[in-house]
């Protein structure tokens, strides 16, 4: 059956066991969280890990101890907090979720690259759900199942009468802390695969659908057991007909499953009270109840074959992480290679005469010689759905030379790819098209450089210093207030477009299709020669860099709207990671340094990486990503992995056997 193929695909496998196992998980656990009335130390503790998962991010240790030493945390606050007289325990609760959750938002804040690890920690990502995590996941569950049927009497008891729990011997203390550790166990163990929104929602909602059903203790689990794994099979399969997040459909269906349970449970007591209907009629209609709910949610998954589902491309291989490749070329002899950093494996592609710059969208690599622009697909890519993020690779491919001027700088979104030429104006491509190899021109800007964002497209116009919103059709939808003069070097980040002004930075946002500029201007008494012509940054950071002439470089921190200039005279490359990560510059001496980005302080000792570089000669280049920096050694026909968290520790080197002049980084 075709509506059924999704379940043939390994990773939807994966996340459907991995929904069973946290099914079962949340409903040994989630049963004693309706019973009791802990709904909301439950949802506290689900967000109360927050400040752990932050602070184990910030210095790149590992999430779910972090989520666990922050749970445990929790738990005791609540344990201490609970024995008082003086108030109720929700109040405790309350204060210690509003304390956790504001002091995670806190730490998150101080790093804006962390805002799409806060997403994840929300929503989480069960299509990533990796073998690893499903032998932790049946671990828990396995551990959950021993404490509930030791800590059963007790349980029970400290849920009916814990007065009589007292006088029985049962520690009812003791069984409230084991309560309070089985819950965080349950979370803990899922979060990080499913997110706190899954999390919360198996825990509450399976059991609170199974009361209407059942009511002794054992049968309320295993009916909740059983609605969670209808939850999971059910929300997956509309998650991919429909496009939609799996985590938050998931949660949803089980929310779903609950109003049918209630619905149902009332026409139930409506037709007992109905002397003269039949059985067999009450149970039709019953029936009939759930049937019509939850078609709704699947009637959009009869024609599965209308559109490929969550960025799917036929040959692509989908994976739990990202693939990043490195798209090197040779100037001298334009031979061209594919780095799988992944991998290590060194893929030969092309050949490509005369080539200069090479740069890249994401996936696809542009490289520039004087008889056109060769196009590469670098067989990795990512797509991005907010909550949650699909990695692919497949074989690298040429697909041939489109003619026009070399490429200077290229930005995309999901539809348009946007070439802006060395010589003024940009080129749109069609990025649907060139995932099926082939080159279809969707225009051209020819009076300026052209980014596209928010369904739009933003074009400097240098005649007219000043920076103009147009459709995709090229027609001007409006025009920012904000001047901006001679404009040279532009970035997109998670905080909007950046134009390099004579005067500053213009920093372009769009909320509800009304876009606005603001200007970050240099610092008084800065000098033209030392403004910033081209940026810098790890892909979506919001801090870039660039070079400030002889002087040194600029730090642009659009979150902070400052300027910070780094007096350390004359570099031939630089980059950094972000806010709070290390600052890289490579000097003509072809030392790698690593300096603080606010205060310009040295963070290690020099680095030699590369040979002396003679005047003349090609710059290398400095790529950072999330974790490592590369930095190409063309005297030595070498890339060098770096690892700037360890005192710039070389990590790796991929010899080739060309001289890597120019490269970019793909599949992030």
């Amino acid at each position: 059956m075709e509506w059924l193929a999704p379940f043939e695909v390994s990773f939807v496998q994966r996340a459907l066991w991995g929904g069973l196992l946290v099914s079962c998980l949340c409903a040994l656990a989630g049963t004693w969280v309706v019973v009791r009335g802990m709904a909301f130390l439950s949802d506290a503790m689900a967000h109360g890990m927050l400040p752990g998962v932050a602070i184990a991010a910030l210095v790149g240790g590992n999430l779910l101890l972090g989520a666990a030493f922050s749970a445990a945390a929790m738990a005791v606050g609540v344990s201490v907090l609970g024995r008082g007289t003086r108030f109720a325990a929700d109040t405790g609760i309350g204060l210690l979720f509003v304390g956790m959750l504001s002091a995670g938002v806190i730490i998150v804040s101080r790093s804006p690259s962390f805002a799409v690890d806060l997403t994840g920690f929300l929503f989480g990502d069960v299509l990533a759900v990796a073998e690893r995590d499903l032998w932790y996941l049946a671990a828990a569950t396995v551990l959950a199942a021993v404490v509930s049927v030791f800590g059963y009497r007790a349980f029970v008891a400290l849920t009916f009468d814990p007065r009589k729990a007292h006088t029985l011997g049962l520690r009812p203390r003791l069984a409230n802390v084991a309560l309070i550790a089985l819950l965080t166990l349950a979370i803990v163990a899922s979060f990080h695969i499913v997110g706190t929104l899954l999390v919360f929602g198996l825990l509450i909602a399976p059991p609170a659908a199974a009361v209407y059903w059942v009511h002794r203790i054992p049968a309320i689990m295993i009916c909740a057991a059983a609605l969670g794994a209808v939850a999971t099979f059910a929300g997956l399969l509309i998650s991919w007909h429909a496009r939609t997040a799996a985590g938050a459909t998931i949660a949803a269906t089980a929310v779903a499953l609950f109003f049918v349970s209630a619905l149902s449970s009332w026409l139930r007591d409506r037709i007992r009270s109905s002397r003269g209907t039949p059985k067999p009629v009450a149970m039709l209609l019953i029936a009939a109840t759930i049937v019509s709910v939850m078609g709704c949610g699947t009637r959009d998954s009869a024609h599965p074959g209308e559109m490929t589902p969550h960025g799917y491309v036929a040959g692509a291989e989908e994976t739990d992480e990202a693939q990043p490749r490195l798209v090197v070329a040779d100037s001298a002899t334009g031979a061209v290679r594919v780095v799988d950093l992944v991998t290590e494996d060194i893929t030969d592609l092309a050949r490509v005469e005369g080539v200069g710059r090479v740069t890249a969208d994401g996936r696809f690599a542009f490289l520039s010689a004087p008889d056109g622009v060769r196009i590469v697909d670098a067989g990795a890519w990512t797509v991005d759905h907010g909550d949650h993020a699909h990695y692919y690779r497949a074989p690298a491919r040429d697909l041939g030379t489109l003619a026009g001027a070399p490429v200077s700088a290229v930005h995309a979104d999901s539809a348009v790819t946007a070439l802006v030429s060395e010589t003024g104006g940009t080129t749109l491509l069609d990025r649907s098209a060139l995932g099926t190899g082939a080159r279809h021109e969707r225009g051209a800007i020819a009076d300026g450089v052209a980014v596209p964002y928010a369904e739009h497209l933003l074009v400097a116009v240098p005649a007219l210093d000043r920076v103009e919103v147009r459709a995709r059709d090229a027609a001007t939808a409006a025009v920012l207030a904000q001047p901006c003069p001679r404009p040279r070097g532009f970035a997109v980040t998670r905080r909007g477009v950046v134009f390099g002004c004579a005067d500053g930075a213009l920093v372009v946002t769009a909320r509800n299709a009304v876009f606005t500029g603001e200007k970050i201007p240099y610092p008084p008494g800065t000098s033209d020669d030392d403004r910033a012509t081209e940026f810098f940054h790890r892909p979506g950071s919001a801090t870039l860099v660039a070079e400030a002439g002889r002087r040194g470089v600029w730090v642009l921190d659009v979150h902070r709207k400052t300027w910070t200039a780094l007096d350390i005279g004359p570099v031939v490359a630089a980059n950094t990671a972000g806010e709070g990560a290390a600052l890289l510059a490579l000097t003509a001496d072809g030392l790698l340094h690593s300096y603080d980005a606010v205060s310009g302080r040295e963070n290690a000792a020099a680095r030699p990486l590369t040979a002396p570089m003679p005047d003349g000669a090609p710059a290398p280049q400095i790529l950072v990503d999330e974790h490592r920096a590369y930095l190409n050694d063309p005297a030595a026909r070498a890339i060098h992995e770096i690892d700037y968290t360890d005192n710039l520790r070389i990590a790796r080197t991929f010899g080739l056997d060309i001289t890597p002049t120019a490269m970019v980084e793909t599949g992030r």
